[in-house]
């Protein structure tokens, strides 16, 4: 399940300052599974790498300390970074180890399967990672729409002595008030992930051509993650190997 935030950064150097200027928000989508498996991951290792370095022997504290400064950036990289930041110009995807800027005039388009995954114009793909696939929800998903089909044509025929006017709403998986057949809103059917992606299909169709959402894409490498993660794995290559 992702968790989408609203941010308010200040405003971009692209958007020009002044009163006909709207003000806007980063959206914001994370997995809140991820997070706090992160963060009870980050618990173990460093009460486990902790006690090692303050009570260990020999070489025990050394090598406590190389397998945290390799694990703790890995488990930091995998769960608690991944996020991906959406406006009206720009799609800002954060994964493990690289940051894509990707401009919405150079999405081509965003696809779901077995992952989450945005191509640009030029070919490339990348996998956004703050938004996991759940087969599991996508099934549950496709079976409830085709028992309301069922049902709604059910009603068309006057089999199901339902109202035809809710019974088009059931179809179309939303009542008149908002609501599913089982009272609880209908888009809560659908898995987090798969929801951000059609929000963010919807924005790239509006925004594509727009002239404040071209530019360039752009990767960076997070090297306050990689660097310390080198780090920890070439002392505890020394380690094993002087041992």
């Amino acid at each position: 399940m992702t968790t989408p935030e609203d941010q308010s950064p200040d405003p971009e150097p692209t958007k020009p300052a002044g009163s006909a200027t709207p003000a806007y928000k980063d959206r914001i989508y994370r997995s809140p599974a991820a997070l706090a498996g992160g963060a009870l991951l980050l618990a173990v290792v460093a009460w486990l790498g902790i006690d090692a370095v303050l009570v260990g022997e020999g070489r025990t504290p050394w090598l406590a300390l190389a397998v945290l400064l390799l694990l703790v950036p890995l488990v930091v990289a995998y769960t608690l970074r991944p996020a991906v930041y959406v406006n009206d110009d720009r799609l800002r995807v954060r994964n493990p180890f690289r940051v894509i800027t990707l401009p919405w005039g150079q999405v081509a388009s965003l696809r779901s399967g077995f992952s989450n995954e945005v191509f640009t114009l030029s070919g490339d793909k990348y996998q956004l990672w703050a938004l996991p696939v759940s087969l599991r929800a996508r099934g549950r998903a496709a079976r409830h729409e085709s028992r309301a089909a069922a049902r709604a044509a059910r009603a068309a025929r006057g089999g199901g002595g339902a109202d035809p006017a809710g019974a088009a709403g059931v179809a179309g998986g939303v009542g008149l008030d908002g609501l599913g057949t089982a009272g609880a809103p209908a888009g809560a059917r659908r898995h987090e992930s798969d929801r951000a992606m059609e929000e963010m299909r919807e924005l790239r169709e509006r925004r594509h051509e727009a002239d404040s959402a071209q530019g360039e894409v752009t990767v960076r490498w997070a090297y306050e993650v990689v660097a310390p993660a080198v780090a920890g794995a070439v002392l505890l290559a020394v380690l094993l190997a002087v041992g």
